[in-house]
């Protein structure tokens, strides 16, 4: 089982790099007004996010395989991995947004400020310190 964990680290690390520079593009991508910005953005956004949406399926397949591992664990008292699911369910959410922004810019039908983007560029960073405090200190 060792090895399925280090493959759900290592996904689950290539998940987040996506996260955590999606954002980013969408801003310099929202400030671009030419045409070969903005087709550049786009190929830049396109790839960033099937290499991001490979990291979350393989990051979520380990996981699951690693929850039937450890079945009689989980139905035991572990409130820290169910709080460990509800932050992962929303860190799902997020990547969905994500991909709705990018739709979004695709068409030009942009909307998102540069500040409400700086703001929520920070989500994946605070829901990565307390998915990862919850799965190593197991606080309760």
């Amino acid at each position: 089982m060792l090895w399925i964990k280090a493959w759900h680290i290592i996904f689950m690390v290539t998940w987040f790099a996506g996260l955590f520079y999606l954002p980013r593009l969408y801003l310099y991508h929202g400030k671009a007004h030419d045409e070969l910005s903005h087709e550049r953005f786009r190929r830049m956004e396109t790839g960033l996010m099937v290499i991001t949406t490979i990291g979350a399926s393989l990051t979520i397949f380990f996981g699951l395989w690693l929850l039937f591992a450890y079945w009689m664990d989980v139905l035991g008292d572990n409130s820290w991995l169910h709080a460990k699911l509800l932050l992962v369910a929303l860190l799902i959410g997020y990547h969905g947004v994500l991909l709705h922004i990018m739709l979004r810019l695709r068409k030009r039908n942009y909307s998102y400020s540069a500040g409400f983007l700086r703001w929520f560029n920070e989500l994946p960073t605070l829901l990565l310190i307390a998915i990862v405090i919850l799965a190593v200190v197991k606080p309760f």
